[in-house]
C-alpha cells in the first residue's frame, strides 16, 4: 500500500480543524450512506463494530436533541446541516457470528460478561468515531466533534431501549472559516506524548 500524498494528509490532519459554524449547504443521504460505508472499514476486535450512529438533520429531531446540549453547543449543532450521534451497541456481540465468521463462538467472549461488554463497546465505538471524522474529511466534510451533553438525556431521547448508549457527538458539513474560528492550538511535541522503549 502506497503514502498517501502531502494534500490528502493535510485535508485529513495538518489543515483539518473543529468547527463552530456552517454554511447552509446540506449533506444528502447518499453523502450519509457514503460516509458510513468508508468509516465501517476501519479494524475493531473480533470485528465487533459497536458503534451505532444516529444522524440528526431535521429541525424536529434537532428540538428533541437541544435540551441534552450544553448552552454553547446549541447554537452549532442547529446551525450545521447534521449532527451524528455516535453511540455504542452494548448487544454488538450478538452480530458476532456475522461478523467475525472465521470463529462465531467469539460471541461467548463477550456474553454475560457485562464489565468486558462496556470496555469493548466504548473502546470500539471510539475507535469508529475517529475512523468516521476521518472519513468525513476525506470525502470533503468538515468535523465539529462534541463532549459538551447529558449522556442521560441523549439516551432518553435517541436509544429508548436501553441498548446504545451515546459515546460522543460531531456535527458535519461544510465549515464557515470566517466565523467562530480559532487560533489552532498547540499540540504536544514527540518527546512530551512518546517513548521509544
Amino acid at each position: 500500500m502506497g503514502t498517501l500524498d502531502g494534500a490528502a494528509l493535510d485535508t485529513i490532519f495538518r489543515n483539518a480543524r473543529s468547527f463552530n459554524a456552517w454554511t447552509d449547504k446540506p449533506v444528502s443521504d447518499e453523502m450519509l450512506k457514503e460516509l458510513y460505508d468508508l468509516m465501517k472499514m476501519g479494524p475493531t476486535s473480533a470485528n465487533c463494530s459497536p458503534a451505532r450512529i444516529v444522524f440528526v438533520r431535521s429541525d424536529e429531531a434537532k428540538e428533541k436533541l437541544m435540551p441534552a446540549l450544553l448552552p454553547q453547543n446549541q447554537g452549532k449543532t442547529k446551525e450545521a446541516p447534521a449532527c451524528a450521534i455516535i453511540g455504542y451497541d452494548l448487544e454488538f456481540f450478538e452480530k458476532i457470528p456475522e461478523l467475525f465468521p472465521h470463529n462465531p463462538d467469539a460471541r461467548n467472549w463477550f456474553a454475560g460478561n457485562d464489565p468486558l461488554i462496556q470496555e469493548t463497546a466504548f473502546r470500539n465505538s471510539s475507535l469508529q468515531g475517529a475512523y468516521f471524522m476521518i472519513a468525513a474529511r476525506s470525502l470533503g466534510l468538515d468535523c465539529g466533534p462534541m463532549s459538551g451533553f447529558v449522556p442521560d438525556m441523549v439516551n432518553e431521547a435517541f436509544f429508548p431501549d436501553g441498548k446504545v448508549k451515546a459515546n460522543f457527538i460531531c456535527n458535519i458539513g461544510y465549515g464557515d472559516a470566517s466565523r467562530e474560528m480559532f487560533e489552532r492550538s498547540p499540540r504536544l511535541a514527540f518527546d512530551d506524548a512518546c517513548s521509544i522503549v
